[in-house]
C-alpha cells in the first residue's frame, strides 16, 4: 500500500477512474466509491471486475522508501524460507493502513485457508491525534493454527540463533530456517542490546547457542554448546549455513 503519501495519491486515481464509470459499478462499489474505493478493487461483482482489471496500479505511485521497504519485506521472507506471492488485490480500505497488507493461507484446511491476516497500521495513531507511531495488526483463527501446530509445542529450543550486529538479521534469519529443515527447534535473538540477546539466549535453556557477530569488521559465527551437541551441529547445520 506504500506509505502515506503513496497511499493517497493511488487513492485520488482510483477514485477518478472509478466515478468516470460510477454508473455501471455495483450498489456497494458505487457508495465505497468516495469512502473506500480501494475496496472496490477486491469485490466479487461482475460489474465491477469488468472495471477492476484496468484499474490504476499501487506500482505507479509507491515513493522510492516504499518500494525499498516492500523490498525489505520480501528479502526476510526469502531469507526465511517463506513462499510467498503478491496480490495486488490484497487490500486493506481503511485509512490507517500502510505499507504491506497480508495473509497467511494453508491448503491443509480444507475452504478456510486463511489462518492469520493483518497489515501495518502505521497512520492509526496519527488518526486519532497522536503522534507517528509504527505499528502492526493481524487477526488469526486459533482454531486452525492448532490444527495445524497440533502437539507439536516445545519447552525449549535446540537452538538459540543470536544476531549481534542487526545487518546481520537476514544470516540470522537464514540459519534459524536451515536449524528448522534439518529437525531443530531454533528461536531468533535479535532485539535489545547485544549483551542482552544473548543473556536472554542463556536464560531460554536452549542446548546450543549460535552467535553472528562482527568482529574487527569481519563477520564471524560462533557456536555455544556442550561438545557432543557442538559436533552435531557443526557436521550437519554449519556447512549449509556458511555457504
Amino acid at each position: 500500500l506504500g506509505e502515506g503519501e503513496s497511499r493517497e495519491a493511488w487513492r485520488a486515481a482510483l477514485v477518478e477512474y472509478f466515478r468516470a464509470v460510477q454508473g455501471e459499478l455495483s450498489e456497494d462499489s458505487q457508495e465505497r466509491l468516495e469512502k473506500n474505493p480501494l475496496r472496490i478493487l477486491d469485490s466479487k461483482d461482475p460489474r465491477d471486475k469488468v472495471f477492476v482489471a484496468d484499474a490504476p496500479k499501487i506500482d505507479q505511485f509507491l515513493s522510492g522508501e516504499a518500494k525499498d521497504f516492500f523490498g525489505a519485506v520480501t528479502s526476510g521472507l526469502d531469507a526465511a524460507g517463506v513462499i510467498w506471492t503478491r496480490n495486488e488485490a490484497l487490500v486493506r480500505g481503511l485509512d490507517y493502513y500502510r505499507h504491506t497488507a497480508f495473509e497467511f493461507v494453508t491448503d491443509r484446511l480444507g475452504a478456510q485457508g486463511t489462518v492469520l491476516a493483518g497489515g501495518r497500521y502505521n497512520g492509526l495513531i496519527e488518526s486519532l491525534g497522536g503522534n507517528y507511531t509504527p505499528a502492526v495488526g493481524w487477526a488469526a483463527g486459533i482454531e486452525r493454527l492448532a490444527m495445524l501446530v497440533g502437539e507439536r509445542g516445545e519447552d525449549r529450543a535446540d537452538v538459540a540463533v543470536v544476531v549481534e550486529n542487526d545487518e546481520l538479521l537476514l544470516q540470522g534469519v537464514v540459519a534459524e530456517t536451515a536449524l528448522r529443515k534439518m529437525g531443530y527447534s531454533a528461536e531468533l535473538f535479535y532485539l535489545g542490546s547485544p549483551r542482552k540477546r544473548f543473556d536472554k539466549a542463556v536464560k531460554s535453556g536452549a542446548r546450543g547457542i549460535l552467535v553472528f557477530s562482527i568482529r574487527d569488521g569481519e563477520q564471524t559465527v560462533s557456536l555455544k554448546s556442550d561438545d557432543h551437541f557442538r559436533e552435531e551441529i557443526e557436521a550437519s547445520v554449519l556447512p549449509m549455513i556458511l555457504v
